[in-house]
């Protein structure tokens, strides 16, 4: 009787408990759940293949030295290194190598004298990375070890003491980028998106600028004056951070406007900025680093020409700033465009939602 009991009760309750389990995910909810399964693993995909094998590709790196006779044999030695680490480029002293490293042309310098033992000195940027600076010592070491020689490692531009590895500045950027992706969000969403009304997109952009402007200001003053975390100009640092936030925000919002779908756009900006952005930046390990896809993405993405310009900033005086802040503009300004441009439609026939209603 009792084990009646509990078998009627176990059948009983297993086709409400399968209902309810069917009531509660729905098709549209088991789509999300894949969707976010799909990033999630496209995540560590990224991450893992970009850092498993961090390696040195034609690291630009000035050579000096008193004799004609002693570069070619630098040359040759740096040639016959695996994988072309280095890219040496011949320059005429030790102020011109130095110059080149502070105007970011070079990530490194390599100063031979006519005798052997230690008397070679390598010059290296540990503000572009010190994971950077790092392995072209040590790619340096190999080529002069095999004849003879011995270098001393010289770091001319040393990271901050508050951004020990450069983690304080690429922490800064992801924050940036963060805050951009959820103020688009949260326009796109609370102002109800493509039903929202074709006026409302120009409002939102708006306010857009302002918050990309206060958060930009907020972030340097955390990382800055606050903290003491990242140095260099606190104005300068300003600018990076608002054009930034609006370059990320922009283009959350546009793909918003675009597709009209939420889960899919903000699927889409997700797989841009963290997922092929994030690990591309160059913040664990430096772009020159990476393997060629994530080497070729990261400067063009806004996660990495954010870091870049920061680091420019922060270490360099601006040097080498230009082609990154280009960069930023251009998303910011593409992001805003598209997204005025698709209201223009719904503007002009002068419908109330985002789509233009057509009449048979």
């Amino acid at each position: 009787m009792a084990a009646q009991r509990a078998d009627g009760g176990l059948g009983s309750r297993s086709p409400a408990g399968f209902r309810g389990i069917r009531d509660t995910v729905s098709g549209r909810s088991a789509l999300l759940v894949i969707g976010v399964l799909v990033l999630q693993t496209a995540f560590v995909l990224s991450c893992v293949g970009a850092f498993r094998d961090p390696t040195a590709h034609r690291v630009p790196l000035a050579v000096t030295a008193p004799t004609t006779e002693i570069a070619d044999n630098a040359f040759y030695r740096l040639a016959l290194l695996h994988g072309e680490p280095v890219d040496p480029r011949r320059v005429a002293d030790e102020a011109a190598a130095r110059r080149q490293i502070r105007d970011r042309e070079v990530d490194g310098a390599l100063l031979l004298s006519p005798r052997g033992g230690d008397a070679d000195l390598l010059l290296v940027a540990g503000g572009a990375g010190p994971s950077l600076a790092e392995e072209l010592a040590g790619r340096v070491a190999t080529a002069e070890e095999r004849y003879g020689r011995t270098v001393r490692v010289q770091d001319v531009v040393p990271f901050a003491p508050g951004d020990a590895r450069s983690v304080s500045s690429f922490s800064l950027v992801v924050g940036w980028c963060g805050g951009g992706m959820l103020c688009a969000w949260a326009l796109a969403f609370g102002g109800g998106g493509r039903q929202g009304g074709a006026r409302r997109t120009p409002v939102a952009m708006g306010v857009l600028v302002l918050y990309s402007v206060v958060a930009g200001l907020l972030g340097a003053l955390v990382a800055g004056p606050l903290l003491h975390a990242v140095p260099g100009s606190f104005w300068a640092l300003w600018g990076i951070g608002a054009l930034l936030v609006l370059a990320v925000g922009a283009l959350t919002f546009a793909l918003h406007e675009l597709i009209g779908v939420p889960a899919v756009a903000a699927a889409l900006a997700l797989l841009v900025v963290v997922v092929l952005g994030v690990p591309s930046a160059g913040g664990v390990y430096a772009t020159e680093l990476l393997p060629a896809f994530w080497r070729t993405i990261g400067p063009a993405l806004p996660p990495g020409a954010g870091l870049d310009a920061a680091r420019s900033v922060a270490y360099f005086g601006g040097n080498g700033a230009a082609g990154a802040l280009w960069t930023l503009a251009a998303w910011a300004a593409g992001g805003v465009a598209a997204a005025l441009l698709c209201r223009i439609p719904a503007l002009r026939a002068g419908a109330p939602s985002g789509r233009v209603r057509r009449t048979p």
